[in-house]
């Protein structure tokens, strides 16, 4: 059988009935478009991470609190209960680590911020100017407060936009605009630019201040929330965590990671492990979805077997001619590829424009991915071979003379 026989003969078969063409279609159709919409929804969860945790700084060593352990206790207290990190601990990591572009220590807490009659509660800062460098904090007006208002220990801050529409939502220029925090009156010097997220570590729904005015005014504590280390160079990550650690681990006069104070967190690591739970997210999606392939196939095998019965005496007739079996094998093959090809076609583009939609009015993030079109051709198709063989084998083993003779 010529090739372009072949494929007017399977165009003949599939319109000679297009509602059950069509409807056999669908399956394929749900299935491919199910597939694609939720990979792009896993792939767009997980950038949207690598995203939101690179934002907050480039090269970046976090220096957290330990556990604290009484005198003579075994158990810990929980992860960021000790107060061993210190001013002095920051200055001896700038000062005697190599590699570091910046240290920023900072204190945090939860605190009630009231003005003009509105009030939140919000997340305050105690930091130095390097702060800005180090976590890529970027001004949308105003200005980031300065080491002359550290010194001072000034009564200044600088605010997220969540807070400045809790508290100033009708305002644009919030200069010298006046706050109340735990109770002293600070004043505005800036607004940060939004960068995007939402929860407790939201960079938008806070309050910077500097570092001597909230220990002064705000915690009464010496002891710091995290000193935040940028490392001039990616390769000098590993080395220079390794280094604070000892560094840290002499200065607290430890010797070993289990009685440790303190956490050294790389940012790499942090990205590594976010990537890792959402590609996993995103395999469950996608095996979730591909349930409904395995559907569609099964309606495609059904058409098939139902299309040779009721197609047996033109079988019969094909081969009285001359036609081979592995002329009815590829046949019926072809028309059982040609359902699914169309179907993924189809499907491709209605998982597109789904993730589309999800992008633009639920606020989904959504990343299609050229391989997950790729392999979807090649799931249709591989279904179309797999769903449809069998048939195609059943068909091409009709004994010719009892085709004829079916009624």
């Amino acid at each position: 059988m010529l090739f372009i026989d072949l494929i007017q003969e399977t165009y003949i078969a599939l319109t000679t009935n297009k509602v059950r063409s069509g409807l056999t279609m669908l399956g394929i159709v749900i299935g491919i478009a199910s597939v694609i919409a939720m990979i792009a929804v896993g792939q767009g969860a997980q950038k949207s991470v690598e995203d939101r945790i690179q934002s907050i700084g480039s090269n970046l060593l976090m220096i957290r609190p330990g556990a604290a352990r009484s005198p003579g206790q075994t158990v810990s207290q929980g992860q960021g209960s000790s107060t061993s990190l210190s001013l002095e601990d920051a200055d001896a990591i700038g000062r005697e680590i190599d590699g570091l572009s910046a240290v920023a220590p900072s204190v945090s807490g939860n605190y009630q911020v009231v003005a003009d009659g509105s009030n939140t509660r919000t997340s305050v800062t105690g930091t130095l100017p390097a702060y800005a460098a180090v976590r890529n904090v970027s001004m949308d007006s105003g200005s980031f407060f300065t080491e002359a208002h550290d010194a001072r220990r000034a009564k200044v801050a600088v605010i997220g936009p969540d807070v400045r529409d809790e508290l100033f939502p009708d305002e644009t220029d919030l200069t010298g605009k006046k706050i109340r925090i735990n109770g002293i009156d600070f004043t505005v010097l800036g607004l940060t630019a939004t960068k995007g997220g939402s929860g407790m570590d939201s960079s938008d729904d806070v309050v910077y201040v500097p570092l001597s005015t909230a220990m002064q005014y705000l915690t009464g504590s010496d002891s710091l929330s995290m000193i935040s280390v940028t490392v001039s160079d990616q390769a000098l990550m590993d080395q220079a965590s390794a280094d604070i650690s000892s560094l840290l681990f002499e200065r607290h006069g430890l010797s070993d990671s289990d009685t440790a104070d303190f956490r050294v967190m790389n940012q790499s690591d942090i990205v590594e492990t976010a990537s890792s739970v959402t590609e996993t997210f995103t395999l469950l999606l996608g095996a979730v979805a591909g349930i409904s392939l395995v559907v569609g196939g099964i309606g495609i095998m059904n058409m098939m077997l139902t299309t040779v019965t009721e197609r047996t005496r033109e079988i019969g007739l094909r081969k009285a001619i001359g036609a081979k079996g592995r002329d009815i094998r590829k046949q019926f093959l072809v028309e059982s590829v040609a359902l699914t090809f169309l179907g993924g076609v189809v499907g491709i583009g209605v998982g597109w424009l789904t993730a589309t939609l999800l992008t633009k009015f639920a606020s989904v993030s959504t990343s299609v991915s050229t391989s997950s079109v790729v392999l979807s051709f090649g799931v249709s198709a591989g279904i179309g071979i797999l769903f449809g063989y069998y048939p195609a084998r059943r068909a091409a083993r009709l004994n010719p003379i009892e085709a004829l003779r079916y009624e």
